[in-house]
């Protein structure tokens, strides 16, 4: 097994890859080739197959396990595999696990610490809410361990969504401890509960897509939905503090164009926002950053609107 992040410009492979995606095009000259997303648990690569209709390409389709042979090269920074041959694996030449990103840290012990910070929560009305899917329901549990945050952006990988929800918490830990103007309990409620919304929104691996839910609503509807259920199970929930739970939800995006229906109004969502919005791209910049061999400046980056590279050290 040659993993994704082992590989080096100019070789030459023959390797089991996940067919991630698979996209059909033209060149400039009307000449059709194909562009493929490879996947293995540290990462992704793009494929080109210049020549898809030559007889060394087989039939495959997107979400096929396919040995592809071919040559690593190196394309505005970052590599690429030019296919001369695919072909479709067999069950028994792959173990599917060697093909889903998965979380470096230790799932049991991020949810142990996750819900010593549930247990903090003084305030009984949102203790009960956070305990309705992380104490009481053992399919959620499940599902939100082993869920991913996001498809391609930040923390796209098994375990995900729980490291990217606990490293929230603790920058929310730290700004109560700084800004007193701050409800610890609220905080801490909804920043445990902001991202809910994504172990719908998004399939398991290995697919790891959207839904239909997450095409039509997104996770910060669903997730106000969700929020919804658990405040209805609870006896005499206050409507104030049920309507500050979820608007921390609906705003921790902190824009409308960036997906909230409605921006902070309470100290507590902006505080929400800032810790989500900064692991997020720190997170990013760490996946942009891993395993590049130099310092060289990886060329413009939309979501950080600037050329970067690594500290030189």
């Amino acid at each position: 097994m040659r993993y994704i992040n082992t590989l080096v410009e100019g070789e030459t492979i023959r390797n089991i890859y996940l067919c991630k995606g698979k996209r059909s095009a033209e060149t400039r000259n009307g000449k059709p080739y194909d562009n493929l997303i490879l996947q293995d648990k540290t990462g992704t690569l793009d494929g080109k197959v210049w020549d898809p209709n030559s007889n060394g390409i087989a039939d495959y389709d997107e979400m096929d396990f396919i040995e592809v042979f071919g040559d690593v090269i190196s394309y505005n920074n970052n590599l690429q595999l030019n296919i001369r041959q695919i072909r479709k694996a067999y069950e028994d030449e792959y173990v599917a696990a060697d093909y889903m990103p998965t979380t470096e840290k230790s799932t049991d012990s991020m949810f142990e610490e996750l819900i010593g910070y549930v247990k903090k929560i003084d305030n009984d009305y949102l203790r009960q809410a956070v305990e309705y899917y992380f104490v009481n329901d053992e399919t959620f549990i499940k599902t939100f361990v082993g869920h991913s945050a996001a498809k391609t952006v930040h923390h796209g990988f098994a375990g995900g969504l729980l490291e990217h929800t606990l490293s929230v918490v603790k920058m929310c830990e730290y700004m109560v401890s700084a800004y007193p103007i701050l409800n610890k309990d609220l905080l801490y409620a909804a920043a445990i509960c902001h991202d809910i919304g994504k172990t719908k929104e998004l399939s398991p691996f290995p697919t790891n897509d959207y839904t239909d839910d997450g095409q039509l609503l997104g996770h910060i509807v669903i997730g106000v939905e969700m929020i919804s259920d658990a405040v209805r199970s609870i006896p005499g929930f206050p409507e104030q503090l049920a309507s500050e739970l979820k608007h921390c939800i609906v705003a921790h995006h902190g824009e409308l164009e960036y997906g909230s229906p409605k921006k902070p109004a309470l100290a507590e969502a902006l505080a929400l926002n800032f810790a989500d919005a900064t692991d997020a791209k720190m997170q990013t910049l760490t996946e942009l950053f891993k395993d590049k061999k130099n310092n060289d400046w990886l060329g413009y980056n939309r979501l950080f609107e600037s050329n970067l590279r690594k500290t030189i050290v």
